[in-house]
């Protein structure tokens, strides 16, 4: 069949997106389909949709250390104040399904998924809705809570407003641009003097903050898929800091085992907890579920739900997947199937 790869966009996470983008692309032209991989938001340029069908699989892109200068990118593309680059309305409708393989941004806040849905566009992952609730991380949390799965107490403010309610705030916390992934000006604030530079780093992408009670544990994560949850992964960040930009995506600086070292009592309400964190959302086809299991309460804590999670081979959901005997190609392909019959 013939798909349509969509990566990048104007999104911070723009970098992983199109890293994503590469592989997925090559996979599925492997597995005989022919592949059209295109950047969102800079377009197909003059290339028509029959010229950029192929099933070679030549692909490659490599992450760099920092996320995007998105000022700098919107100048470079030139097209004002649209997101969808020209060209892409041709090649989405010249496909039998969109493979989103975005992160971040309107690939994950449901406006791509509203814009495909209004052109009768198939495509995988989450609906508009989903994907929206899950990018909120305050309505994601409400939304949790609602449903019995444990969250950190937080509190949902802006950058202007944040010093006016310093006497709500826990200390130490997480300060967390509302609606942006990857960690993405995310900072650990441990004392009331570290407070305002973390306030200046989230607002740098969004005025819009959460406020989060820190927990201490271990770090996990849980693939789902058709419903049903993956192998449990356990992340441990290699020297100081905490799970950050340049751990998740440099190589050599995040200790992943797949599967978790877990009791299976431990390994039972985790799993059983994604799936419902899953289910509370409304998410589709697959999603990622991340949680840190709080050393003194020994529960699990969710900590936020990716719709289209990272999709290199050696990526949280495509590890997981091998550990339930799922290779990457079949995982790719899996996901599109399942998308077409939609």
């Amino acid at each position: 069949m013939k798909i349509a790869v969509l990566a990048g966009g104007l999104s911070p996470e723009r970098e992983v997106s199109l890293s994503s983008g590469s592989l997925i692309a090559n996979a599925l032209a492997k597995r005989g389909h022919e592949v059209a991989l295109a950047d969102v938001y800079f377009g197909t340029g003059k290339k028509t949709p029959e010229e950029l069908f192929s099933s070679n699989g030549n692909y490659s892109y490599k992450i760099p250390e920092n996320p995007p200068d998105l000022a700098a990118l919107k100048e470079q593309a030139n097209i004002g104040e649209r997101l969808i680059g020209h060209g892409i309305a041709a090649l989405v409708n010249a496909a039998d399904v969109v493979f989103l393989a975005m992160h971040g941004g309107m690939g994950e806040n449901g406006q791509l998924q509203a814009y495909l849905d209004c052109l009768g566009i198939k495509y995988t992952g989450s609906g508009y809705a989903a994907c929206l609730a899950a990018m909120d991380k305050n309505l994601s949390k409400t939304i949790f809570r609602a449903a019995g799965v444990p969250t950190a107490d937080w509190i949902y403010t802006n950058t202007k407003e944040a010093f006016s309610r310093k006497d709500e705030i826990k200390f130490p916390c997480v300060i967390k641009p509302c609606s942006c992934g990857s960690s993405v000006g995310v900072t650990m604030v441990d004392t009331e003097k570290d407070l305002l530079s973390a306030l200046e780093a989230a607002e740098k992408y969004e005025s819009n903050v959460i406020i989060e009670d820190k927990i201490c544990g271990r770090e996990f994560s849980v693939g789902i898929l058709d419903g049903k949850a993956l192998p449990p992964i356990e992340i441990k960040p290699l020297g100081e800091g905490f799970y950050d930009f340049t751990k998740k995506y440099q190589s050599g600086m995040t200790l992943e085992i797949c599967p978790a070292p877990l009791t299976d009592d431990e390994c039972a309400r985790l799993s059983f907890l994604a799936e419902k964190a899953h289910a509370a959302l409304g998410l589709g086809d697959y999603s990622r579920i991340d949680f840190i299991l709080d050393e003194n309460k020994k529960d699990f804590f969710c900590l936020e739900a990716n719709t289209l999670p990272g999709m290199t081979p050696i990526s949280l959901l495509p590890q997981e997947a091998a550990a339930a005997g799922i290779s990457y190609g079949e995982l790719c392909e899996k996901i599109a199937l399942t998308a077409l019959k939609k």
